[in-house]
């Protein structure tokens, strides 16, 4: 009887401990508390990424920089840059998104290049950025550019750029172009856009 007994008494020796139920609980709180860190840490990377990514184009292209010239801007031009963030694909049913990398060259050997304006709109023609707080003179055969990451989709599939120059006399007119990189799947994809001389157009 007292076998049979005994069987059914729960075996005492394989019950968790309080003590290891509360240093279970200790440790999931602690796990808790490692996750929150990491989303934060997480969190303040990204945020560190997003400032980063701000384009400071005195900054990033000090080399190719120099001081702005003091005598008048004579000639003047401008630029529209198609730039494709988004592109529509199968259909119009799959949207690829594109990084963009604007630049601007001074195709001059000799002469600086006043760039006054760089600014990015968006399909709906919604200035999304402008780059340039005052003018800045490019160095002759010197480049700036801005990149746009793949996951700024701001711009849309009509995304395009301004760009605003000028120089003290004649000068070989500056190259200005978008470069676009991307991909689905395992297909890969890169592709310029020339930007186009905003002259007026009308009767002849």
């Amino acid at each position: 009887m007292m076998s049979r007994m005994s069987s059914c008494m729960p075996n005492w020796s394989v019950l968790p401990h309080p003590r290891d139920r509360l240093r279970r609980g200790k440790q999931a709180i602690r796990h808790m508390w490692m996750g929150l860190a990491a989303a934060m840490l997480l969190c303040l990377l990204a945020s560190a990424a997003v400032a980063q990514s701000k384009v400071n184009i005195e900054q990033n292209f000090a080399d190719s920089l120099t001081a702005l010239p003091k005598d008048e801007l004579s000639v003047s031009g401008g630029f529209y840059v198609p730039a494709y963030s988004s592109v529509a694909m199968s259909q119009g049913k799959l949207r690829v998104d594109f990084s963009v990398t604007l630049s601007v060259h001074n195709a001059s050997e000799a002469q600086p290049l006043v760039v006054r304006r760089i600014a990015y709109f968006d399909t709906a023609g919604k200035q999304v950025e402008s780059y340039l707080k005052a003018p800045v003179a490019l160095k002759p055969l010197a480049t700036i550019s801005v990149f746009i990451p793949t996951d700024d989709v701001r711009g849309g599939t009509g995304a395009n750029f301004i760009v605003d120059w000028a120089a003290t006399g004649e000068i070989a007119e500056p190259a200005v172009e978008a470069l676009m990189v991307g991909g689905v799947a395992n297909a890969h994809y890169a592709f310029i856009s020339q930007g186009r001389p905003t002259r007026t157009a009308g009767k002849k």
